[in-house]
């Protein structure tokens, strides 16, 4: 076996949530590239996902779900909907997650409520449901999505930092009691990145432009930076890596 097959996904099934667009999108058509089969949960359609993941001669699988009011049993049902369709799960990356922004003295209850249960909560029970299966079935990978803000906080933003904190935390609460089992939980934390999260930042051209001379690497990150990041953690190449928070960012953090 040569090096680059630790990097190969062939055989294996994954399940990204958030993946009709941005990094979840980047990630799943990722990851069918590298030739994994992959089930594509989103509230709006992830038609353009699923086409990509096609085109690169893997099976794809949409999954209609909104994480503000599904259930844990749903969520489970999820997982075994998954099971059902091709016998196995192998990969999930929980990188669906919202941004309200607002001053910490305006955020409102409903906002507040709707980062809690699609960052934090549904985070937490799809990772349950699927480390089920995975330790019964000898192990498996989990890819969360953090932030920057998970250490550094921000500014407008205190409630999505408190949830990419939480996320930070559950990545390595999990990782602590899983490695036995053959699982490895790990996440990614993004820097400024354009997608829709970020709308309100880069439609500004005075404020995108002033974080883009701040970051070292002179530029916004893109979904598809975090492509390679993402086939390492649901590879071979990671199986010692266990509640990392691998930090892509440009040298945000660094700077």
């Amino acid at each position: 076996m040569g090096v680059l097959d630790l990097f190969s996904l062939s055989g294996r099934t994954a399940l990204v949530t958030g993946a009709a667009k941005g990094i979840g999108q980047a990630i799943a058509i990722a990851f069918g590239e590298a030739g994994a089969d992959v089930a594509c949960l989103d509230v709006v359609p992830a038609e353009d996902t699923l086409a990509g993941i096609k085109s690169a001669g893997r099976r794809a699988l949409s999954i209609s779900c909104d994480l503000r009011t599904a259930p844990p049993a749903e969520l489970e049902a999820t997982v075994e909907r998954v099971v059902g369709e091709w016998g196995r799960l192998d990969i999930l990356v929980n990188s669906a997650g919202i941004t309200r922004p607002n001053p910490a003295l305006e955020i409102n209850e409903k906002d507040f409520d709707d980062e809690m249960l699609i960052n934090q909560k549904a985070l937490f029970f799809l990772s349950q449901a699927a480390a089920r299966h995975m330790a019964a079935a000898g192990g498996g990978k989990i890819i969360n999505i953090a932030s920057d803000t998970s250490f550094n906080g921000g500014i407008n933003v205190a409630t999505y930092a408190g949830t990419k904190g939480a996320v930070a935390s559950f990545t390595r609460a999990f990782a602590i009691e899983l490695a036995a089992t053959g699982i490895h939980v790990n996440a990614i934390a993004p820097g400024y990145t354009e997608t829709d999260n970020t709308r309100n930042l880069t439609q500004d051209p005075e404020i995108y432009e002033k974080i883009r001379s701040q970051v070292p690497a002179r530029r916004w990150g893109r979904p598809a930076d975090f492509q390679g990041p993402a086939v390492f953690l649901a590879s071979r190449g990671s199986d010692y890596v266990h509640g990392s928070v691998v930090i892509v960012d440009g040298g945000w953090l660094i700077r």
